[in-house]
C-alpha cells in the first residue's frame, strides 16, 4: 500500500470528527461509546472550527486516493494541555489501517511540520495501557504528569536527536 501523507484539503474537515472518535482508545470492542461523544463539550474543542485558528495544523494519511487517517494539533486546554501555547495533538487510524507503521510515519511528519513552523514542544493525553503510549514514548515524548491510568505526554521539538 502506498502511503501518501499530505495537508487537509478544506473540503475533508469534516473527517476529523471520525478520527477524534477513532483517537478514542476503546480496549473492548463490544462496549463502544456512542460516536456522539465526540460532540461532548470535553472533546468538541479538539475539532471545532478547525484550521480557524492560528497554528491548526492538520496532516492526513492517503491511501489509494483515500483518507485513512490524520494528525493534528491545535492550541486548547485538553487533556492533554501541558503550557500556554504549546498544542495538544491528537491522531489515528481507522483500525483496518493500523500495525502498517503509518500512525509512526504520520506523527513524524505532524513533528517535522510543527517544528519547521518554530513550535518548541507538542504535547497530548493517552491512556497508559494503550498500545500507541510506546509509540509515543519511540518519537521523544515524555510523560508529564498521570492522572489515574492516563499520561500527559510531551514532546520538545527542539530536542529530537534521541528520536527514532
Amino acid at each position: 500500500m502506498e502511503l501518501l501523507i499530505r495537508p487537509i484539503r478544506q473540503t475533508e474537515l469534516p473527517l476529523l470528527e471520525d478520527f477524534l472518535y477513532e483517537a478514542i482508545w476503546q480496549p473492548d470492542s463490544n462496549r463502544r461509546l456512542p460516536r456522539e461523544v465526540v460532540r461532548t463539550p470535553a472533546l468538541r474543542p479538539y475539532v471545532e472550527a478547525f484550521g480557524s485558528q492560528d497554528g491548526d495544523c492538520c496532516l492526513v494519511a492517503e491511501v489509494g486516493g483515500e483518507v485513512v487517517g490524520a494528525a493534528w494539533c491545535r492550541v486548547i486546554r485538553g487533556f492533554g494541555w501541558t503550557g500556554e501555547r504549546i498544542p495538544e495533538l491528537a491522531v489515528a487510524l481507522y483500525s483496518s489501517f493500523r500495525g502498517c507503521g503509518f500512525g509512526t510515519r504520520l506523527l513524524r511528519a505532524l513533528l517535522e511540520e510543527l517544528s519547521g513552523r518554530g513550535c518548541c514542544a507538542v504535547s497530548l493525553s493517552v491512556q497508559r495501557d494503550n498500545p500507541a503510549a510506546r509509540l509515543y514514548l519511540r518519537l521523544g515524548f515524555r510523560t508529564v504528569a498521570e492522572h489515574g491510568g492516563e499520561w500527559v505526554m510531551r514532546c520538545d521539538l527542539g530536542d529530537r536527536t534521541g528520536a527514532e
